[in-house]
């Protein structure tokens, strides 16, 4: 069966444009970073789509992958290439090779280098030697990328590590090694394989110098079990909790073919790649176009603690690490309730030997609550609707912290994009008895340092049609006037269309609303034209100095919104390189600079939100989740609330406590 053009590289088409590549250079070692689908020039695609939709042949785009690899040469330096193989016509269209002042992602593969060095590195012995540790403790090695390099610091391939104790008498490989943070950070010459040196890190106070080693040779002595895994904690789990249900006896709703999926009214299709996880493409509802492309475009996770090293401390969960190759292999039951279908993706081994990384994406129904609902007060008659929606899930594991993304397709004609943070706070050795100013400590010796999450979402609508318009709303207050607002209780809303590209930042207090709108489609109701909308949350952007390498490196971070104009391949905000960058290089804030008309053209809007995370005890050992939402919902698109027609029907497995089925004296239903 042809593969559509937007469906994820097999493992068959990995493995031809890994041969190719190696074809390309039969003199050279190369290592392998990622393989998957390069996505068709949109100009090009819309064609096929269009006719794809109007049920016509049309002729399909070529089958394309990105191959990113490192070419070792003579000079045992990786130098990293990127080329674009055509699977149709097996040959490469483009290449190029990443210039020298920037560094291509990390793989796990640099990972597990950095590990195994530290297990014979002398120097990495040595200090390790300077502390005494309980009988029974080994020392756990964490990588991390090395974060933005300062102006002074020779431009090599750097990781780094955070050092713990792990607690092996219970003999559980899960015991929670967090709770021993060690003070001291091994930094790995990628390319030399060696560890050039062991920053030391201050575990003082308040009051204390940002440099003051205080601490004592027993340096976990303070610290105390934090077991998370239910079979290590002390009390073990609840006993009450019954379980819950989520029954779907007659199965889904939805149906899919191949990537393709449709519910209610909705029909896209699903991607999966290393850089971004899933994503959804081809957004339409009851036929009429929505969305051309939605993804989770980037997020910088920046920390508070001036003492050194830790300004560096600041992960590009997307551009750094490649979230798709952290993503979970999610668990039936588990992580998705009810009937649920699962996606796969495929991952790449240095060898450019490909492999199916199983459930990466999973796909269900979910009960959200009331979506409608009136009562007739005159007869006592209440319709009411429950709102469901179709999820599309994946998540991620980046060393302590867990990430959820979902995708929510409601009936009404909304998607909401949903993020969750969890796992575990990242922590930091702190002398007993102290406190500080650059967190919390949730547990006695363990500090878990202030900081920040912001993500940025990816929209590239397409609005009954691709050539869109955006523009903010806004409600402000009306001065009282003898002809025009007498009474003083009238408000205006504005409107200003962004006819260039630019940003703009939240403003709750004018209630300012960001429409994408098609100009020309006028809503046969309101004689308005038909759009989507989302209010930008006020959340905090990022807090570091303007002139700070944590700032320049996080452009995107200084604005809740974006409005570009459509390039290909203008994917990421952060910029298409973040592994050790000093500045962001080809993200938003370049593309606003081009000062492109984007009024009536295929335009691109990016919402940046955050958390502000200055941890609680609560918090540990593991956080519950933090959530935000992001709901794009349609402003005048339809003629009438689009889930008018959800069928208002009693749940007949709903009991009283006692299990009796007749909840109401009268025994009415919900639509009767």
């Amino acid at each position: 069966m042809t593969p559509h053009p937007l469906d994820i590289l097999s493992i068959e088409e990995t493995t031809i444009a890994r041969d190719i590549v190696a074809d390309l250079h039969p003199d050279a070692v190369l290592s392998f970073r990622e393989i998957y689908l390069e996505e068709p020039p949109k100009g090009q695609f819309i064609e096929f789509l269009t006719a794809e939709h109007a049920g016509q042949d049309a002729v399909r785009p070529h089958r394309t992958a990105l191959v990113q690899y490192d070419v070792i040469e003579s000079d045992m330096i990786p130098h990293s290439h990127e080329s674009v193989i055509d699977l149709d016509e097996k040959k490469r269209t483009s290449h190029a090779v990443v210039d020298e002042n920037q560094h291509a992602g990390l793989t796990i593969a640099e990972f597990d280098v950095l590990v195994e060095v530290c297990k014979s590195s002398k120097m990495f012995k040595d200090v390790c030697a300077e502390f005494t540790l309980p009988d029974g403790f080994e020392i756990i090695v964490e990588p991390w990328p090395y974060g933005g390099m300062s102006a002074d610091e020779e431009n090599r391939r750097y990781f780094q590590g955070l050092c713990f104790a792990r607690d092996t008498r219970s003999g559980n490989p899960d015991s929670n090694f967090y709770a021993y943070p060690l003070p001291f950070i091994p930094v790995l010459d990628f390319h030399k394989r060696e560890i050039v040196r062991i920053d030391r890190l201050a575990t003082g106070g308040k009051g204390d110098a940002l440099d003051a080693k205080t601490h004592a040779k027993n340096i976990i002595d303070h610290c105390v079990s934090s077991e998370y895994v239910p079979e290590l904690l002390e009390n073990g789990t609840r006993k009450n909790l019954k379980p819950l249900n989520v029954l779907q006896p007659e199965g889904p709703s939805f149906t899919v073919d191949g990537q393709l999926v449709e519910w209610q009214n909705w029909r896209f299709r699903v991607g999966f790649n290393p850089r971004e996880g899933a994503t959804i493409h081809d957004v339409h509802f009851a036929g009429r176009s929505v969305m051309y492309r939605l993804s989770m475009s980037e997020m910088t996770v920046p920390y508070a603690d001036p003492r050194g090293p830790f300004p560096r401390k600041q992960a590009f969960d997307f551009g750094d690490g490649s979230v798709g190759n952290a993503a979970n292999n999610l668990s039936l039951g588990c992580d998705c309730l009810g009937v649920i279908k699962y996606f796969d993706g495929v991952n790449t081994g240095p060898d450019g030997s490909a492999k199916v990384a199983p459930n990466v994406i999973c796909l269900h129904e979910q009960d959200n609550g009331i979506g409608w609902k009136h009562t007739n007060w005159r007869t006592g008659r209440a319709v009411v609707t429950r709102s469901r929606e179709l999820v599309v899930q994946f998540i991620i594991t980046l060393a302590n912290y867990e990430y959820v993304f979902a995708y929510k397709f409601d009936q009404a004609g909304g998607i909401t994009v949903e993020t969750r943070a969890t796992g575990i706070v990242s922590v930091v050795n702190i002398d007993p008895g102290k406190t500080s100013a650059y967190g919390n400590v949730v547990s006695p010796g363990a500090l878990a340092q202030n900081h920040q999450h912001i993500f940025c979402v990816r929209i590239d609508p397409a609005i009954d049609g691709y050539k869109n318009t955006v523009l903010a709303e806004e409600s402000h207050r009306a001065p009282m006037n003898k002809e025009t607002n007498p009474r003083g209780n009238f408000y205006e809303v504005r409107q200003k269309v962004l006819d260039q590209s630019q940003h703009l930042d939240a403003a709750p207090m004018h209630n300012r609303v960001v429409k994408i709108i098609n100009k020309s489609k006028t809503n046969p109701i309101s004689g308005k034209p038909v759009g989507y909308k989302f209010t930008p949350a006020a959340t905090q952007l990022l807090l570091a100095d303007p002139d700070s390498v944590q700032s320049k490196r996080a452009l995107f971070a200084h604005h809740h919104v974006w409005v570009t104009k459509h390039q290909d391949g203008e994917l990421f905000a952060a910029g298409r390189y973040t592994l050790q960058s000093q500045n962001e290089i080809g993200g938003v804030a370049d593309a606003v600079k081009r000062n492109d008309h984007i009024e009536d053209e295929d335009v691109v809007v990016w919402n940046v939100f955050g958390l502000t995370h200055n941890p609680r005890v609560e918090d540990w050992p593991v956080m519950p989740v933090e959530i935000h939402q992001l709901h794009i919902k349609p402003a005048d698109f339809f003629t009438e609330n689009p889930a008018i027609d959800v069928p208002s029907s009693k749940n007949e497995a709903s009991v009283l406590t006692n299990g009796a089925t007749n909840g109401h004296a009268n025994g009415a239903s919900c639509c009767k």
